[in-house]
């Protein structure tokens, strides 16, 4: 248990508060505002060497926090920060050969570089899907400042599945909240809304 405060936490876990939780390092060590004008940028794999290189052109949208177990989350943290772009403007610039599919069997085909295990990107094959178009990538492995903001978090009771205690899912909640950050157990209400908009257009 104590392992399990210290991770959730951080060291200090005498008298501890919302504000000591571990989210996502890139929400935890402050979130970077939106640049409207951003044009979009590189992101790269975890390699030393020889990193797998995608080009995003163009500035991501409905970034979010996400609890779900298959979504990539860097080491330590709960949740993946994950973001989409159309899949036009998603490019593999270098090293496109050490890219693996981890489950050909998902609705979101993750795109991982088999050395390092990040996901590059998620790509949905069936054309019938509400977000076909769209890939899912992780904005975090660029350097450039200026991506969308995250807005909200999903799947937030879905950390409970992946061995978080959930009693603490209380103060998690809270801390998304002290960041303005609404907590959801689905998506967002626009997101819902546009799933839902599909399914009525498609009967």
């Amino acid at each position: 248990m104590k392992k399990f405060f210290a991770k959730l936490f951080g060291n200090n876990t005498e008298g501890s508060t919302t504000h000591f939780i571990k989210l996502h390092p890139a929400i935890d060590n402050g979130i970077k505002p939106t640049k409207n004008t951003f044009k979009g940028g590189l992101i790269s794999c975890h390699c030393r060497i020889n990193k797998v290189n995608i080009k995003l052109s163009g500035q991501t949208a409905h970034n979010h926090a996400c609890g779900c177990s298959k979504c990539w989350k860097p080491k330590g943290a709960l949740f993946s920060q994950v973001a989409v772009i159309s899949r036009d403007n998603v490019e593999i610039i270098a090293n496109a050969k050490k890219l693996i599919v981890i489950d050909e069997t998902a609705t979101i085909q993750r795109h991982a570089c088999k050395d390092c295990g990040v996901h590059m990107y998620g790509r949905i094959e069936d054309t019938n899907h509400p977000f076909y178009g769209l890939d899912f990538v992780h904005t975090e492995l660029s350097n450039e400042q200026g991506w969308s903001a995250p807005a909200f978090a999903a799947f937030v009771s879905s950390v409970i599945e992946t061995g978080t205690d959930p009693k603490s899912m209380a103060a998690i909640r809270e801390r998304f909240e002290s960041l303005g950050l609404e907590a959801y157990d689905c998506l967002s209400p626009d997101l819902m809304d546009a799933i839902a908009t599909h399914i009525s257009k498609n009967k």
